[in-house]
């Protein structure tokens, strides 16, 4: 009887043992509770130790990390009627646990759906160029449709990010293929471009070196004709002062025409031992003639009376 006594104080301490146990529940940092009592919410639990009435209530943990939704790729057709595989990846957290645990029943395939629908509605509206140019701007219109749509499911997009946009094949090949003819042709204007900006620079260093060449050779005529100048009026100034020497001097001498005359016999000896034959004399010499033919007479006369072999071999006669 006392051994049927203790097996049942046993089963009675392991049942309340088992009971206790189930109503305890552990929340983790980055959870939160939610807790229902017979189906129905009744309260949120944070992280930490949580008791809960067993058999009565239950608790659903929802995870508020953000998380990733990995959009497959799909087919779109893009404005110019040219199909394209494109997919996406869309993180998001939660801002509401209860709204993510009771307005939606798979947010990840509600958010998956929503994402391909409107991805497909954003690169139909766009030319294949901008939609391969425009990744950014569908970025950033995706994540604000997909923000206000999932708003009333307690979960906000924080980014969207496309992760390929691959026409195909043979418009990849002509994608090529224009992209080399575009680099080509901007090589060759480039290439134009430079030997245009050398020969324009070749003839402006000619022009440029032909003027500085003009200008030194002007500069060299003019410092010459500068200096022939210099000397000219230097020897003008000089024959000048002589003119003016002789010309004051004679005066100052008052030689008489008797003087002049000899001067004038010298100047003619001096024409005779030339290779001359004629002799031209100027007309206001006739004056100074008369004195030599007066001086040579005056000689004669003088040598006359000396005797023969005192006269000159020659006295020209007037």
């Amino acid at each position: 009887m006392e051994t049927t006594g203790i097996a049942v104080l046993v089963v009675i301490a392991i049942v309340i043992f088992i009971t206790a146990a189930t109503g305890i529940r552990i929340v983790r940092p980055w959870e939160k509770g939610l807790v229902e009592r017979l189906g129905k919410y009744q309260r949120t639990a944070s992280s930490g130790l949580t008791i809960i009435i067993p058999f009565m209530e239950s608790m659903r943990k929802v995870d508020m990390r953000e998380q990733v939704v990995d959009v497959p790729p799909q087919q779109v057709i893009t404005q110019d009627n040219v199909a394209v595989e494109v997919d996406a990846v869309v993180y998001y957290e939660v801002s509401d646990p209860i709204k993510v645990t009771y307005n939606v029943e798979n947010f990840y395939l509600a958010a998956t759906k929503l994402a391909q629908t409107n991805l497909r509605n954003l690169i139909g509206d766009l030319a294949l160029d901008e939609s391969l140019t425009s990744r950014e701007i569908i970025n950033t219109k995706l994540r604000e449709i997909l923000d206000d749509a999932t708003d009333k499911w307690g979960t906000k997009v924080t980014r969207v990010e496309l992760q390929r946009i691959e026409p195909p094949q043979d418009v990849t090949d002509a994608m090529h293929r224009q992209m080399k003819a575009e680099r080509d042709r901007r090589a060759t204007i480039l290439e134009a471009e430079g030997q245009k900006k050398a020969a324009i620079l070749e003839a402006e260093g000619t022009k440029q070196a032909a003027i500085l060449r003009a200008e030194g050779e002007a500069e060299a005529i003019r410092k010459v004709a500068d200096a022939r100048k210099y000397e000219e009026i230097i020897v003008a100034e000089g024959e000048g002062q002589a003119i003016e020497t002789v010309y004051g001097s004679i005066h100052k001498g008052d030689p008489t025409n008797d003087l002049i005359a000899i001067k004038y016999l010298e100047a003619l000896a001096n024409i005779a031992d030339g290779q001359a034959t004629k002799v031209f004399l100027p007309l206001e010499a006739s004056g100074v003639l008369g004195s030599i033919a007066g001086v040579a007479e005056l000689l004669k006369e003088k040598f006359a009376g000396g005797g023969g072999d005192s006269q000159p071999d020659h006295i020209p006669s007037a």
